[in-house]
């Protein structure tokens, strides 16, 4: 009788990063070595523990035949339709005890693979490696079946030498993954928990002779404008950069004239790193990082980020992203203003950061750590303040910096992300410091800044971010003498973020706050079938923090949000701004290095929304921050007595690689006048007539005062005082806050669930009045509210009167009147659009004449909730009626009630109804970005005050 013993899985649950990887050394590709991309369907079989199986898969001549299939780059969890397991979300948590480095004994691990051919043609002169870009959480790997070795820290680079190893035709790979292990403590990143082989697996020859690892240094100096290469090479030889006749040998510095590599001007120079076995070509670009004068200067200019924070995300594919997927978020970047990224929380696919070298994105590559569920127990047996685990730290920190250090894009190194404060990161940071002093180092963890070149903070509110400005937040001398960025800030979940342009008045008002980013790009939800898109706890796990993952700038489809459209004003690189009395334009560069040669200024002029005239502007080519006024043509004529007001666009003079020729960078609207308000005489009488009382064009319900039709128009709710919204993730707050979360206290307080008693219908001499009483059940606090109606024959207007009572402790989601039609399809208006907007996310509201579909209205929230607002609204047609604003409202439509949207979960919970239901609103309360950062600012704060609005109705059938 024999016993099955089980394999040895002990360095699963070993501290150090691994054993028989080569040294870390920088990625690039090469235009004379061969490689074979060993991507594609790989054999797979899931085990429940890390040493269910035996290692016989690894042997040669292992017959696989049964086993499933997978695609590799991907994650298993994401493939076999739930056969594999499913994904975990978590915020913070380990969904696993924290008891380092030990992980539970069920530890899914997939068994991958590979069979493939050697080309007949593979050079055999020097050697081969084997290189896997991303694993996680943990692998094991053979060739020919002999062990390689294995490693651990997920998003980071790894290769073995393999040339003595491989066969002519016929090799076989095999990679056992486990999904948990000690590396997992150190990978504790705000995003799904996906093993599996999730980035590409590449056969690299390695010819004798050939390249190693070299570092780029290429530094400018802006007094002289004069560039000084030099290139360190492992392996001795030449460079050359033809359009600099530069040909120099390694090692050797040389300085001539250059063109820059800024965000905004990223100028490449090709070059060519030679040795006597290998050519890699190099893409150069000239730039100096530095921290003087107490602020973060590249090319002897202080720089302003409006940066976004970017996970690696794709809907369907997780982690595993292509390179297209990575141009298209590098374009949307672009086309929306942003200047930096932040990689969020580890360093991205190398191709990425090749496309912010060639397209202009300021980077801070962050390191693969973080280990933020060690809050849980106070940072107690923290893994950065252990001296055992600082080599796999350091590891990281060599990974990252080895691999990218050729990139003229990067100007920080951030040593990881919400992972305390220890030894571990102070030995990180000494280390790159040493590697790379030509760049800066970030941790936002760090508040005394003691490891770090700039104090980095994270969601702090608008009031402390003007006293860092000032130099009024205390701290270290150290750090009072430091710059000041938001690494991350306007938390974009759901419906928001608000105070974006709140922010960015105080970043563009004192010079130590350089600039932010917003978190973050990408909702990361996942495509399902009958979910639309899935979240945390949407695949049963047993911990889980819901749609916090799903705070993004763009929708898991990359769509662009309002939140996007927002951002793209807010950090526009020119400010026009306008007096429509004197027909004065004030434009301002506020790039950190550009003229404006590249752009075109047109100007147009609205009546009533719409252009009636338009033409080209005349504006200098200013120099970053230089302003000039430019005058604009006498307003047309036309005749018309409507609202007039001047746009002003700035445009892209010439197709870009990232736009074509046309795109709008900026805008600015100005009044020429006021608006004429909508009036006329009130001469028409309330008629009962039995059961009815007919006002002009309407029917009313004599016993009720509700509103039943005007003219043809059926009303199948009539119009009464609406003061509730489905909350948004921002309304409803993080659950660690306490003391301003509205979303509950709105609930608390009972406005979800108001209840309307009738006072009296009176019809007198010119109007009829209905006098009601709004409040919730189980409080005194309520709102008297007064309806008249009065009418010309032809029109109908509504004037409310609403005055509180009681003791109204907080805000009000929404004040204006809710009411139904029965059919409704295309809507027009004129006001702001063409997107939603509210109190403070309003800035790219632009006013005009709009059209679009109710359905077209709503925001496709991935977690349904209040949306769709268009502000500033002068007039709206839809379902047959007119209505006009005095003053201007908020209007939203929608096919299913505020109920029915608040207690929505997923997009498919929404089924249109037979009624379209209609907010005319005379005020909204604020966003914010509460559901990690700051509330709406107090001047957003929708008060319970007397207020006083009008509404005219006409047909227009």
């Amino acid at each position: 009788m024999s016993l099955r013993t089980t394999p040895s899985v002990d360095y699963v649950e070993d501290v150090s990063p691994g054993s028989g990887v080569l040294p870390p050394r920088a990625w690039y590709a090469s235009s004379d070595a061969r490689s074979l991309s060993l991507n594609g369907r790989w054999r797979f079989r899931l085990s429940a523990t890390a040493g269910a199986e035996d290692d016989s898969f690894a042997e040669e001549g292992h017959d696989a035949g049964t086993w499933a299939e997978v695609t590799v780059p991907g994650h298993w969890v994401l493939q076999g339709d739930g056969a594999f397991g499913s994904p975990i979300y978590t915020s913070h948590l380990y969904p696993f005890p924290v008891d380092p480095p030990y992980v539970p004994t069920e530890n899914p691990t997939g068994d991958h693979l590979r069979v493939f051919d050697l080309p007949s043609d593979w050079p055999s002169d020097g050697g081969a490696v084997l290189r896997f870009d991303g694993v996680e959480s943990c692998a094991r790997v053979w060739l020919n079946g002999t062990e390689l070795g294995e490693f651990k820290g997920s998003r980071l680079a790894h290769e073995f030498a393999v040339g003595e190893l491989l066969k002519p035709g016929r090799n076989v790979l095999a990679v056992r993954v486990h999904q948990w292990s000690a590396g997992s403590y150190l990978e504790d990143q705000d995003q799904w928990w996906l093993p599996g082989i999730f980035r590409d697996v590449t056969l690299l020859h390695r010819p004798a002779g050939g390249v190693g690892d070299f570092f780029v240094h290429a530094s400018y100096d802006h007094t002289t404008g004069e560039g000084t290469l030099r290139v360190d090479s492992d392996v001795a030889g030449r460079v050359t950069v033809p359009a600099l006749d530069i040909d120099v040998a390694t090692g050797e510095p040389v300085t001539v004239a250059v063109e820059p590599w800024t965000a905004e001007t990223p100028r490449l120079y090709d070059g060519v790193l030679a040795t006597d076995g290998e050519r890699v070509p190099l893409r150069i670009g000239f730039r100096t990082v530095a921290l003087e004068d107490g602020l973060i200067k590249v090319n002897g200019k202080a720089i302003l980020f409006r940066g976004v924070n970017r996970h690696e995300w794709h809907p369907e594919k997780g982690r595993a992203l292509d390179l297209e997927t990575m141009r298209e978020d590098v374009l949307l970047m672009k086309r929306h203003n942003l200047n930096a990224v932040r990689t969020s929380h580890y360093p991205p696919h190398p191709a990425f950061l090749d496309l912010c070298d060639e397209y202009g994105l300021w980077v801070i590559d962050e390191c693969d750590l973080e280990t933020h569920g060690f809050t849980e127990q106070d940072w107690r047996d923290n893994p950065v303040d252990d001296d055992r685990w600082t080599p796999a730290l350091l590891d990281r920190a060599a990974r990252m910096v080895e691999r990218d250090k050729n990139h003229p894009s990067i100007v920080f190194w951030s040593l990881g992300n919400e992972a305390g404060t220890g030894r571990g990161l102070t030995a990180m940071a000494e280390w790159i410091h040493g590697r790379d002093p030509e760049r800066l180092v970030h941790y936002e963890g760090d508040w005394n800044c003691r490891d770090t070149d700039v104090y980095s903070r994270m969601y702090a509110f608008h009031d402390e971010v003007e006293k860092i400005g000032r130099q009024l937040d205390g701290g270290t001398r150290k750090r009072r003498e430091l710059p000041f960025i938001q690494c991350e800030y306007a938390h974009a979940m759901g419906n928001g973020p608000g105070g974006l342009a709140d922010y960015q008045e105080l970043f563009e008002t004192y010079d130590r706050l350089q600039g932010g980013f917003v978190w973050e790009w990408i909702d990361h939800g996942v495509r399902h079938a009958e979910l639309g898109y899935a979240y945390g706890g949407d695949f049963g796990e047993e911990l889980h923090d819901g749609n916090f993952v799903c705070d993004g700038l763009v929708f898991p489809d990359r769509t662009p949000s309002p939140g996007l459209i927002e951002y793209k004003k807010v950090i526009e690189p020119v400010r026009i701004e306008g007096d429509g009395a004197d027909g004065t334009v004030h434009v301002t560069n506020k790039q950190d290095f550009a003229d404006l040669s590249a752009l075109a200024f047109e100007w147009s002029c609205q009546v009533d929304g719409e252009t009636v005239e338009s033409g080209s502007l005349a504006v200098p080519a200013l120099a970053p921050g230089e302003s000039a006024e430019v005058k604009l043509p006498e307003p047309p004529a036309d005749g018309r007595g409507g609202e007039r007001q001047w746009t002003v666009r700035a445009l892209l003079a010439d197709d870009t690689s990232w736009a074509a020729k046309g795109h709008v960078v900026a805008w600015g609207q100005f009044a020429v006048g006021a608006r004429p308000l909508p009036s006329f005489p009130a001469t028409d009488r309330p008629v009962p007539e039995g059961n009815r009382i007919t006002l002009g064009p309407a029917r009313f319900d004599a016993r009720t005062g509700a509103l039943l039709s005007i003219g043809g128009v059926e009303v199948g709710a009539t119009p009464r005082l609406d003061v509730w919204r489905a909350t948004t993730d921002n309304d409803d707050g993080a659950e660690w806050q306490t003391d301003t979360r509205f979303g509950v206290l709105w609930r608390t307080l009972g406005l979800h669930r108001m209840r309307h008693r009738l006072v009296s219908v009176e019809a007198g001499d010119d109007a009829l009045t209905v006098h009601t009483r709004v409040a919730p059940a189980a409080r005194e606090a309520g709102l008297d509210t007064v309806y008249r109606w009065t009418s010309d024959g032809e029109r109908l207007r509504l004037r409310v009167s609403v005055t509180p009572e009681g003791d109204w402790t907080v805000p009000l989601p929404r004040l204006g009147v809710r009411f139904g039609l029965p059919q409704a399809d295309v809507v027009e208006w004129f006001g702001g659009g063409p997107g939603e907007a509210y109190p403070d996310t309003a800035t790219a509201s632009m006013v005009g004449r709009w059209r679009s579909t109710v359905d077209g209205l709503q925001t496709p929230y991935v977690r349904p909730q209040e949306n769709g607002a268009r502000a500033d609204v002068r007039w709206v047609e839809l379902g047959g009626l007119r209505v006009e604003g005095e003053p201007e409202f908020w209007f939203t439509a929608r096919r299913w009630t505020t109920e029915q949207l608040d207690a929505a979960r997923h997009r498919t919970d929404l089924t249109a109804g037979d009624t379209v239901w209609v907010n005319l609103d005379h005020g909204l309360h604020g966003i914010g970005s509460q559901s990690c950062g700051p509330g709406p600012l107090p001047q957003y704060f929708l008060k319970a005050e007397p207020a006083e609005f009008s509404f005219v109705f006409s047909t227009t059938r």
